[in-house]
């Protein structure tokens, strides 16, 4: 066995943007540890003729104790055959090879998993019917933003990406595979997907170092704590990716899939505003949603967005509603119906553009997430300022200027003090006829969210037995207010009389 067919094991750190895509170290094949929830690749040396992305295939089955999986492998290019595996068991696993190549198949071995280092939670996936959590068991209060393009921005400009994200409340990320052709989007990608001479492209073949610069994105966002939501297809096309054929679509996914899955931060969005590419049926969305749950072997969190026709989010396939709608008032009988995760992934962004959908002000975006949150959901964030250097953080990332993720991260401390204590119903309602919104976590804190209504006092039926404190916040001013005394049973509470803000009552001796 050559040094290339060697059993590569690594913890894919990437710390710097000099780093490779992928920090690697060798073991002998049949010997070698990797942590929980991390990465381990298997690599070998196979034939380059002919065409190997559609010639040759190869899998490895794995096996953990009486549990086996079976993945999917990849050719990576320069006759570089690969196989990614997430294992998710401390102990011993084992793996074998099979190929239609003689040279590929019927290799083995043997790794350790241990347990895992810092930061390393594992992949999130549906809590508590509603929430999301990670793999170890802690919560995951999901707050993401876009960058639709950044892949395809200078490196520059990826690294101005990375090190905002790194300081920003953002713990989720929604990005595009294929290029984008649109609105503040017109410039050719440094790369292409497929090899492409003329205007055409050769659908037969992948260019490898186009998914190999993904790798690296996809695990600099892991560093930092970021999900990458992975948005599989999309309209803004001027290169033929939205209109390709079946066979091409389907051996794409399967290929994206093979190479990013075993990354414990991926998220797969079918679609951005699938219901805007025509040339796609309800029988092709059905299709790659059986794909992507056929050949993931590891379970990651799906969904699809749309434009102006709301998919079905109940379909057994989807484990969270991914919705475009400002309706945030709809929010918690959405999630009723449908009885997963929702996160209003686009509401309109904050911005100063010409188009209404990105010009909100700082103070609506942050309404738009404490709605949402009121109502049981998740919101997502998005930034459309027009800046001297060109760079729109909506598409290509860079820096942030606007107000909200200051706001933002406010609430997300907030729900992370809370999320553990246990998840429940919406809609814990006051004596008044109006509620304005609220939403309890296990009895233990019951918070309200008074939006654009100010009352000086209000009065509230309390959970029978228990005794709470209870918080004034100005969601706005960023400021928490203690309120004097106790409460309990039906009880009447002196407010500032203000707009935008937020009352909590905590359980005495337990929060």
């Amino acid at each position: 066995m050559n040094r290339r067919e060697m059993l590569k094991l690594s913890s894919y750190a990437v710390a710097a943007a000099s780093a490779p895509a992928v920090a690697e170290s060798a073991a002998p094949s049949g010997g070698g540890i990797v942590a929980r929830w991390d990465c381990i690749e298997l690599s070998f040396t196979g034939p380059a003729s002919g065409n190997p992305f559609v010639d040759v295939a190869l899998n490895a089955s794995l096996r953990h104790k009486n549990r086996a999986l079976t993945v999917e492998g990849f050719y990576d290019g320069d006759d570089s055959y690969k196989v990614r595996f997430m294992p998710d068991e401390l102990g011993e696993w084992t793996w074998t090879t099979a190929s239609n190549n003689p040279s590929l198949n019927g290799k083995s071995g043997a790794f350790l998993c241990v347990a895992p280092g810092e930061g390393n939670r594992g992949p999130v996936s549906v809590r508590d019917d509603y929430h999301f959590g990670y793999a170890d068991g802690t919560p995951y209060v999901e707050c993401g933003t876009t960058c639709y393009a950044w892949a395809f921005q200078a490196r520059e400009t990826q690294r101005q990406t990375i090190d905002t994200l790194s300081t920003s409340p953002f713990n989720k990320l929604r990005m595009c595979i294929f290029p984008k052709w649109y609105e503040f989007n017109r410039q050719e990608p440094p790369m292409y997907p497929f090899p492409r001479s003329g205007g055409v492209n050769d659908y037969s073949r992948f260019n490898a170092a186009y998914f190999q610069h993904f790798d690296r994105l996809i695990l600099e966002l892991r560093h930092i704590g970021v999900q990458a939501d992975l948005i599989l297809f999309h309209p803004y096309d001027k290169w033929g990716y939205q209109s390709m054929p079946a066979e091409v679509d389907d051996r794409y996914l399967r290929y994206v899939i093979a190479r990013f899955s075993a990354y414990r931060n991926v998220w797969w969005s079918l679609a951005n505003e699938y219901d805007l590419m025509k040339a796609k049926t309800n029988t092709d969305w059905d299709r790659y949603a059986r794909i992507v749950g056929d050949y993931d072997a590891f379970g990651h969190l799906r969904s699809i967005h749309y434009s102006r026709h709301q998919y079905e989010y109940w379909r057994g396939w989807c484990s969270h509603a991914g919705v475009q709608d400002s309706r945030m008032d709809l929010g918690a009988s959405w999630r009723q119906d449908w009885r997963k995760p929702l996160v209003f992934d686009e509401c309109r962004y904050e911005g100063n553009i010409a188009s209404r959908w990105g010009n909100l002000s700082g103070d609506a975006m942050t309404r738009r997430f404490w709605q949402a949150t009121a109502q049981g959901a998740y919101c997502g964030h998005g930034e459309t300022y027009l800046w001297p250097d060109g760079i729109l953080w909506w598409s290509h990332g860079g820096v942030l200027h606007g107000t909200s993720p200051a706001r933002i991260a406010f609430l997300r401390k907030l729900l992370e003090e809370t999320i553990a204590l246990g998840t429940g119903p919406i809609g814990f309602t006051s004596v008044a006829e109006d509620p304005m919104g609220a939403r309890r976590t296990n009895d233990s804190v019951i918070f309200y969210y008074f939006d654009e209504h100010q009352p000086a006092e209000q009065t509230y039926l309390l959970p029978a037995g228990k005794t709470y404190t209870a918080e004034y916040i100005d969601t706005l001013k960023l400021t928490r207010t203690p309120l004097p005394g106790e409460y309990s049973g039906k009880a009447t509470v002196k407010l500032p009389g203000t707009p935008w803000g937020s009352l909590w009552f905590r359980e005495k001796g337990v929060v």
